[in-house]
């Protein structure tokens, strides 16, 4: 049974960070792309950042390039998302997700297999 849980969410006031990680087991880690999703209340979940299998390619989404970090470690099974510089409008609940097949439809929710239950973000201003 795959599971998938987050954790590291938390309350802070705009301009500071959190760290985010996401604890997996009952998968082959390595073989999976992984992601970073989120959603705020009232809208739909969109997309954060992605890694690929082996953790050499990334990419983010504009409202968070150059403040967000995702980083896998394939032998402890784990992925982070280290945000920085947060900002009101990332408040939402983050979920972490894995995708086998890889490939170019990394920023589409639909792509992924599996999925955590989510860790809340709050950022006052």
């Amino acid at each position: 049974q795959v599971q998938m849980v987050e954790s590291g969410g938390g309350s802070v006031q705009a301009g500071g960070s959190l760290k985010l990680s996401c604890a997996t087991s009952g998968l082959t880690f390595r073989l999976y792309a992984l992601g970073w999703f989120r959603q705020a209340p009232g809208k739909e979940r969109e997309f954060v950042a992605a890694i690929d299998e082996s953790g050499g390619g990334t990419n983010y989404a504009d409202s968070v390039l150059g403040r967000f970090t995702i980083s896998r470690d394939n032998t402890k099974k784990t992925m982070s998302l280290q945000m920085n510089s947060l900002r009101p409008e990332d408040t939402a609940v983050y979920y972490c997700a894995a995708d086998l097949a890889g490939g170019s439809g990394y920023r589409e929710a639909k792509t992924y297999d599996y999925w955590g239950r989510g860790t809340q973000v709050s950022v006052s201003s």
